[in-house]
């Protein structure tokens, strides 16, 4: 099942990136959670599983296209269609939300991910993605 998560879900979502290495020591995953979680248009899908959070998407949208972050399945649990699943309830909800475009970022790293976002029908694009913090905490 796919729902909404709440602000009290965020340790669980946490956990879950922690597990799956989408955490990084520059960013703050609890800060991060709870401002999609309450700042619109923007939500964190969680896909449970008995109860068991298991997977979980980022999404929002700027104004200008909608963005895909933090998609993490838990590795007990891949290959079970959660991962397809949950990236199409982020668009879903990024088409309602007004988005013409969905654009994600993968770390060059993360060799094995792009093939899932490749056959989701994602394209890598001829833009250099540039970044400048903007706060101490960075």
């Amino acid at each position: 099942m796919i729902a909404p998560l709440s602000l009290d879900d965020g340790p669980r979502a946490v956990a879950l990136w922690e597990r799956v290495g989408l955490t990084r020591p520059w960013n703050d995953p609890q800060a991060d959670f709870a401002r999609a979680v309450t700042g619109p248009p923007s939500t964190v899908l969680g896909a449970s599983v008995d109860g068991e959070l298991v997977g979980t998407v980022m999404a929002g949208f700027d104004g200008h296209r909608g963005w895909v972050y933090d998609l993490a399945v838990d590795p007990s649990h891949q290959g079970n269609g959660i991962g397809e699943a949950l990236l199409n309830a982020a668009e879903t909800f990024l088409v309602e939300a007004g988005a013409p475009k969905v654009e994600l970022m993968v770390r060059r790293t993360n060799h094995a991910v792009v093939g899932f976002y490749e056959r989701a029908g994602y394209a890598e694009e001829d833009v250099v993605v540039l970044a400048r913090w903007l706060s101490q905490e960075g």
